[in-house]
């Protein structure tokens, strides 16, 4: 990974979200990061991943998304360049027809196969994941939900957003704010609360996250006030459908003794050695 590091930039850290919360990656962004020093050998290579998309029956279009860029010269001159908007699947296959002597090709080529794979994972396989490994899956979730709810929030009036998930948080953990979460679990200032859950109580906010948006989508919701007073009804509801079955409430939940951001860290240095 001392290639990557040397640019300051991961695979994740480039990664970009549109407007509807999708993954996304843009060609020259990943073409510093698998050290490619020209545009024209770089889109030799997307040219390759392209045709193996194609021979694949997938549609090239959905996956190599042409965008066009402002770039600055050393004049200060502004031209036009060609970028691409990538989905985590052109990426894989940039990285299979990328040059094999680098060694970050080779790191991108299983990140991106492995995260590929994890987007397409079913129920039985979700169930032979470590904790960890499920952890992860569910965090990525809730980070891609919050940004779709987010958008939905805005568009209902929500200004606060502080006060927005709060409530969300309230009605899920019996009158607990994101604030009291971190006291309990004993985390740092601005410690990421999501990062150290479980799946259990992950899988419990991405419900609340999900229900929540469906919601103010379905009833037009169109005043801060009401959006915030839907976010405590659903989570609310979610806690009572939790104490109806017999389940742990979410702040019973054990704290798992590493964040998610810990254990990227050491996967990161495992790659290095």
């Amino acid at each position: 990974m001392e290639e990557i590091d040397k640019n300051n930039t991961t695979f994740e850290n480039i990664k970009h979200f549109d407007e509807n919360g999708v993954e996304f990656w843009y060609a020259r962004e990943l073409q510093v990061v698998l050290n490619y020093k020209e545009w024209r050998k770089f889109e030799n290579v997307i040219n390759k991943a392209k045709e193996s998309c194609k021979n694949s029956g997938i549609s090239v279009i959905e996956h190599f998304v042409d965008v066009d860029k402002l770039s600055k010269r050393a004049n200060n001159a502004k031209v036009i360049i060609k970028d691409y908007k990538l989905t985590r699947y052109a990426c894989y296959l940039i990285a299979q027809n990328g040059d094999s002597r680098k060694e970050v090709i080779a790191l991108a080529q299983t990140y991106f196969a492995v995260q590929t794979r994890k987007q397409e994972i079913t129920e039985k396989e979700y169930s032979q994941l470590t904790e960890d490994e499920k952890r992860f899956y569910q965090r990525n979730l809730t980070r891609k939900g919050n940004y779709s709810l987010n958008q939905v929030a805005k568009n209902a009036g929500v200004k606060n957003f502080d006060k927005f998930h709060n409530s969300g948080y309230q009605g899920l953990y019996n009158g607990e704010t994101a604030d009291d979460i971190a006291k309990r679990k004993g985390l740092r200032y601005r410690e990421d609360i999501l990062d150290n859950m479980g799946s259990e109580e992950l899988a419990a906010n991405l419900f609340r996250i999900t229900q929540t948006e469906s919601k103010l989508k379905k009833d037009h919701i169109h005043t801060e006030k009401e959006a915030n007073k839907t976010h405590y009804k659903i989570g609310k509801n979610i806690r009572e459908v939790i104490k109806k079955n017999g389940g742990t409430m979410p702040e019973d939940l054990p704290t798992p003794e590493k964040s998610l951001k810990q254990l990227e860290k050491e996967n990161k240095k495992t790659l290095k050695q």
